[in-house]
């Protein structure tokens, strides 16, 4: 079967699901290429079509094999009746970036005065040029007149005043999903590996809970006008990009020569989590912050922008403020990433040329400068990656990136969004790869994926973990810098120490790929412990004691209409436990996610962050002798670590700092168990009040210890628990966080006690808290250690509880949540006396060379 039967087979096979076809990769170019060349062309339109639009943009393989035939015909080196010189520098103007830069750079100076002008016009419209704008200078000053035209057209802005502006009033069809929206119903987790797909993985959207959603939305559309996605609460949950590709592909518009992807179209949210808000601004959509209790499916609406109004029926029934302020630019020039490079490429173009700073571009609304009023850790952090004392809440900035994470649910996405970016290298100091949500269930794609995502994170100068290492947060916390800046693929990423804001693929791209990225500075939240924690609480209790102290000072609803959240887009702050150890303080910053929280900032002395960085480097030593790669990415991140222990000075708040709210916690107060009850990490009680409440479940079919949330010492706890016990009713699952982990806790006997117990044991990495492949029974009822307990993210129909390693246990052995008497008596006979040695952590550097070999090389394989 030739080329053409061959595409049109799949092209058939994808219309019946009413998506359109794969875009083409390297080896279907070159079979492309080939017919472009012969003599005469059969179904030139056809083929024409397909080289034009379907071709992926960027620096991926396909687009190499693309701009290498377009140069060739440029240079004569090759010809096709259906492409002459001057069209094939026309088709790679629509390229984006990457392959095609250098030869139109190539044909500025070329002989035949038509093919120069057409390059010329090409690259005024062409962003992603990195290094390459210096030679585009060089030819300038050397008299190349097209040069000098493409420069001034950069320092002008012409791509960008070229685009239509935000309209005035924008008239749209609502469709309404009430309650909470959170991005597992934009994007299921058990449909992770056709996340970069983004037509088919479209198609799972709201499937659970709204079945008939894309058919909705369809019918909507034959108003007349664009759809709008409308909802109480919006985006909450993970940073998922996927969950905006999927959205966007039902009420977007397609993007010019970028095959499968789409951009723009409204989101109105009475609340819209901070990273969904950013992801979709990134994609150049529109996002709304307004009242929209009158609002309902099928209405007609009129937004106007720049009044902050919305209309129905000639009524104001929601006003709103558009912000960040630099909403407009943002979804004239295609997204907050496109605006924020070509500004760079105007403020460059303009510095070469000598012309005055440029006043085409909103400029970042920056609150005041206060006297008298100190910053917070946060701030100063964040101050220190943007060379300032410190910043203040509402300040635009782009901070230094000095980590990057990625996972690999979103790995595709990333790499695709770095391949559009036209970038070969990172920027960023240090990016790594995980594989720790497909390592246990691979599906075939999930195994592609494993097999060729290393290299080319590894090219770049990246980090790349292995499947079965064990999970992201787990290790790439183990490469931080104190007080630096950070973010991730991944909403849990959440540094323990330092800070990191989470983003979808787009953004993370764009800080691994420039080493910074775009921030507006949002308000802190203090909450302050004091007093001493008692027998038998937990970390994990004091993490679900800050909502449920939200929740008594009146800045916390459980309700998803007209919600309050104190947290929400702002950094919550904490103080008061400085004596953690550093994994126990990930806990902590970790459940930030849960609250919606921009970033998390802990906290801590110097004595366990010295420890913990001591450990890591000795870690990151024996990677580099075990062959992990890069090396020398790692062997910068270790002298950097070491100069720090050379002059170890964290950060502190100033006393007179401001914070949005300050939530104080007793810890005296706290003396049972706290737990986020059935399906809401808000909703959260104290073991007595679940128990004395008839509308909880008190029985337990099935318990989950596991997740990012986890550290050596819950296991060790639960084998203390589960010790003696026998054979449990209930289906216990056991999940370590890293190999090292599994490795330590097989040695010191405990696996043999989960055996014994009848618990199910898996490769280290995510499972069930991730819920894209293992999954609980239908309808079960779950303790569960991980981050958060969304409905059907576990299970289908699944009712789940949140709470500590230890009740987990506890829980597995009765089958049903225990008395506040039975809790303590099990952590009194079972644990009390033996926290020294049960929740002592992995310090690397204490270890003998010989066991800390077994450890790290257990977890390595060979590309």
């Amino acid at each position: 079967m030739g080329f053409i039967e061959e595409y049109r087979k799949h092209a058939e096979e994808r219309e019946k699901l009413g998506i359109p076809p794969l875009p083409l990769n390297a080896k279907q170019v070159e079979q492309l290429v080939e017919l472009l060349q012969q003599v005469p062309i059969v179904e030139e339109e056809f083929l024409m079509d397909l080289f034009l639009n379907r071709v992926p943009p960027g620096v991926d393989d396909a687009a190499f094999v693309k701009a290498k035939f377009l140069a060739d015909i440029i240079e004569g080196k090759k010809k096709s009746l259906a492409i002459t010189p001057v069209h094939a520098v026309e088709i790679l103007g629509t390229m984006l970036g990457g392959y095609n830069v250098e030869p139109l750079i190539k044909a500025l100076s070329h002989k035949d005065e038509e093919i120069a002008k057409a390059a010329a016009k090409a690259l005024k419209n062409i962003l992603l040029v990195y290094d390459y704008f210096n030679d585009v200078v060089d030819l300038a000053k050397s008299g190349n007149k097209y040069a000098q035209e493409v420069l001034e057209s950069w320092a002008n802005a012409e791509w960008f005043l070229s685009k239509e502006p935000l309209p005035e009033k924008i008239t749209v069809t609502v469709f309404k999903v009430p309650g909470e929206t959170n991005t597992d119903d934009l994007s299921p987790a058990r449909e992770a590996s056709t996340r970069s797909d983004i037509p088919l993985h479209a198609l799972s959207m709201l499937q659970a809970k709204m079945p008939d959603a894309i058919q909705k939305i369809q019918e909507l559309k034959k108003k007349g006008h664009p759809v709008a996605f409308v909802g109480d609460v919006v985006g909450t949950g993970s940073s998922r990009k996927s969950a905006t590709n999927s959205l966007m592909w039902w009420i977007g518009e397609d993007i010019p020569y970028v095959p499968n992807k789409r951009r723009g179209g409204v989101v109105i949210g009475g609340v819209i989590a901070p990273i969904f808000f950013n992801t979709w601004e990134d994609s150049g959509g529109l996002p709304i912050i307004a009242d929209v209790s009158k609002l309902e499916t099928g209405d007609v609406i009129d937004i106007y922008p720049y009044e902050g109004k919305i209309v129905k029926n000639g009524e104001v029934v929601a006003t709103f403020e558009l912000k960040p302020n630099t909403l407009p630019d943002e979804v004239r020039a295609g997204g907050r990433i496109p605006l924020i490079i070509g500004r760079n490429l105007t403020r460059k173009a303009r510095e070469a040329l000598g012309m005055p700073e440029e006043q085409i571009f909103i400029r970042p609304e920056q609150p005041p400068e206060k006297e008298g009023v100190g910053y917070t850790l946060a701030q100063k952090i964040v101050g220190r990656a943007c060379g300032m004392e410190g910043v203040r809440p509402g300040m635009y900035v782009e901070p230094q990136v000095l980590t990057v994470g990625s996972q690999d649910t979103t790995g595709a996405m990333t790499r695709d969004e770095i391949k559009e970016l036209a970038a070969l290298s990172f920027g960023a100091d240090l990016v790594m790869q995980s594989f720790c949500h497909t390592a246990a269930y691979p599906k075939p794609a999930d195994v592609k994926l494993q097999l060729t995502l290393p290299q080319f994170i590894i090219k770049r100068g990246g980090v790349s973990l292995r499947p079965g290492d064990g999970v992201i947060h787990s290790w790439l916390n183990r490469m931080v810098l104190p007080d630096t800046v950070g973010t991730g693929a991944d909403s849990h990423t959440r540094f323990p120490i330092g800070i990191s804001f989470p983003a979808g693929s787009g953004l993370v791209a764009f800080a691994a790929v420039t080493g910074t990225m775009p921030l507006n500075m949002p308000e802190s939240v203090l909450v302050r412990f004091k007093g001493e924690i008692q027998p038998g609480i937990t970390v994990r209790d004091l993490v679900n004691a800050i909502p449920y102290y939200a929740i008594k000072q009146g800045l916390l609803t459980v309700e998803k209409q007209g919600k309050k959240n104190i947290f929400a887009g702002r950094i919550l702050e904490i103080e008061g436990l400085e004596n953690l150890k550093v994994e126990q303080a990930f806990e902590l910053s970790d459940a930030s996610a849960e609250r919606s929280a921009a970033a998390c900032t802990v906290k801590l002395n110097k004595e366990p962050v010295i420890e913990y960085i001591q450990s890591n480097i000795k870690l990151l030593e024996k990677m580099i002798e075990a062959g992990y790669q890069d090396a020398r990415t790692l062997q910068r991140r270790i002298d950097k670590m070491k100069a720090w222990l050379d002059n170890p000075e964290l950060l502190e708040a100033d006393e007179n700092a401001e914070y949005a709210a300050v939530i104080e916690i007793d810890l005296n107060e706290i003396k049972e168990p706290i737990l986020a009850c059935p399906n809401d990490p808000d909703d959260v009680a104290t073991l007595s009040e679940v128990l004395a409440d008839d509308r909880r479940p008190k029985n337990i079919d099935e318990v989950f210890v596991g997740s990012c949330m986890t550290n050596i010492g819950h296991f060790r706890a639960v084998g203390e628990i589960l010790r003696g016990e026998g054979q449990i009713p209930t289906r216990l699952w056991i999940v370590p966080p890293t190999k090292m982990d599994e490795r330590r806790l097989i040695e010191e006997g405990y696996y043999n006690i989960y055996g014994v117990a009848g618990a199910r044991t898996e490769v280290p990495g995510c499972s069930l808290c991730m819920g894209n492949q293992a999954r609980v029974r239908d309808g079960a009822i779950v303790m569960s250690t991980s981050t958060r307990n969304f409905d059907n993210r576990m299970g289908k129909d699944a009712k789940v509880y949140l709470g500590s390693a230890e009740i987990s246990a506890i829980c597995a052995i009765l089958g049903r949540l225990p008395t506040v008497e039975e809790y303590h008596k099990y952590m009194e006979e079972k644990i009390a006396g033996k926290e020294e040695q049960v929740y002592r952590f992995l310090n690397f550097h204490e270890l003998p060379e010989e066991e800390l070999d077994i450890l790290i090389a257990d977890a390595v394989y060979t590309f």
